[in-house]
């Protein structure tokens, strides 16, 4: 499976973005890639009204299923207006909102609960990476947030990759780090859950970190990357449509 998710993070207003979205889900059909837009929270409903080319995610869910938690948003919620998809323990959530290994953990949950995927986002620091302890992070963050999940609830998910030290710094892992990375992330799904090589390979693993048109095609064409998850790439039609061709 063939993945691109483009996360819009906190940008646009309203026209802006439904001007986005309109062009972006007329122009695109390439069936063999997911295309996958992750707009502000406000815009998803009326976004999943009509849908054509592309799948929604939110950008985050709330821990808790329900109840007096003023300005949260429920997997229960998002469910109901057709949400496929949800980020779950982005760099950004982790680091400035405080979303812990436990959170997340929950989050994961309640979103497979409700039938929505969560795109698991995991990642290490420029000082992990120099330390050369990368491997031991990014173990110990998948550990965390798959605790509890079985084979079945797996083939819902879809892993990606972000070497926080990548994202929005200009910086970018080579295809080759890319690569070391997600074999390794495919090999603890083997590992963790006792599976063979062709069922592994079927848990899309996306990288995230300053992925663009230019070096789209050659982090893609790894064999265990199977898509990206777009940043700043993502707010500009043609610079994410031909992200999407990159395959």
């Amino acid at each position: 499976m063939k993945v691109v998710a483009g996360n819009w993070k906190m940008n646009m207003n309203y026209k802006d973005a439904f001007a986005l979205f309109h062009s972006l889900n007329n122009r695109l059909n390439n069936n063999e890639v997911e295309v996958i837009l992750c707009p502000p929270s406000i815009y998803l409903s009326e976004f999943s009204n009509k849908l054509k080319n592309v799948k929604l995610a939110a950008q985050n869910v709330s821990s808790f299923e329900s109840g007096a938690y003023t300005g949260e948003i429920s997997a229960q919620m998002l469910k109901s207006i057709d949400v496929d998809y949800c980020l779950v323990g982005h760099s950004e959530r982790r680091a400035l909102f405080s979303d812990s290994s436990e959170v997340i953990n929950t989050k994961i949950h309640l979103l497979l609960e409700n039938e929505i995927s969560p795109i698991f986002c995991c990642g290490e620091s420029l000082s992990d990476r120099e330390s050369g302890i990368q491997n031991e992070i990014i173990h110990n963050q998948l550990e965390s947030g798959l605790n509890g999940i079985d084979l079945s609830q797996l083939k819902n998910c879809i892993i990606a990759y972000e070497p926080v030290w990548a994202i929005g710094t200009g910086l970018t892992a080579s295809s080759d780090q890319a690569q070391e990375m997600h074999f390794f992330i495919r090999n603890y799904l083997k590992t963790r859950f006792k599976i063979e090589n062709d069922i592994a390979s079927q848990i899309p693993i996306l990288y995230g970190g300053s992925c663009n048109a230019k070096n789209a095609s050659d982090i893609f064409s790894k064999n265990d990357v199977n898509g990206g998850l777009i940043g700043g790439a993502a707010l500009k039609e043609d610079t994410f449509s031909s992200i999407i061709q990159s395959f």
